[in-house]
């Protein structure tokens, strides 16, 4: 983590942004699961609704860089043809804007939480630096994805809210500047 001001990418590059399909996430900012208005409806309960992966890339398209005010899909490190969807499995595939980018780790944490709070629990979560883009790839993916690294770092007060402001729908969040 930049814990000295130290930023990795200074001038990163800003795309214009798709427009949304409508939805919004019924996340509340600190809850660890969905709202949930419905009732206990035995119906609904038996009824598996199929996710796909514009629905993944609406979740995860307004997280927030940690270095900039930007969101992720406005610095292009996640889009959705980087998303695949299997039977109960997601794989998020995400670029980071240079290949030594010390945010790397932080980003595939927001990634992460941000679908465990979202996505019914029978998904696994599989999160990866896409090949080539950085030089610690194979290392971001192993901490990514090992569920006691994931876990211990939830565990740093000051990391989770620095994931909980990146998370956060505010625009001109940079939760590590100096």
């Amino acid at each position: 983590m930049s814990t000295r001001g130290e930023i990795f990418n200074p001038n990163p590059v800003v795309f214009s942004t798709a427009k949304s399909a409508g939805r919004r996430s019924d996340l509340s900012p600190h809850s660890l699961w969905i709202n949930d208005d419905s009732g206990s409806d035995s119906e609904v309960e038996d009824k598996i609704e199929p996710i796909d992966q514009d629905e993944v890339f609406d979740l995860i398209r307004s997280i927030y860089d940690p270095e900039h005010p930007n969101t992720l899909e406005e610095l292009r490190v996640v889009s959705s043809p980087q998303i695949a969807i299997g039977s109960n499995h997601v794989k998020v595939e995400f670029t980071p804007t240079v290949p030594h980018c010390g945010m790397s780790t932080l980003i595939g944490l927001c990634i992460r939480v941000r679908l465990l709070r979202s996505l019914p629990e029978r998904y696994k979560v599989d999160i990866y630096v896409k090949p080539g883009s950085h030089q610690s790839e194979h290392a971001v993916n192993k901490q990514l994805n090992d569920k006691e690294r994931v876990a211990a770092a939830l565990e740093n007060p000051v990391l989770l809210d620095t994931v909980e402001q990146c998370l956060s729908n505010v625009r001109g969040n940079n939760p590590l500047a100096p």
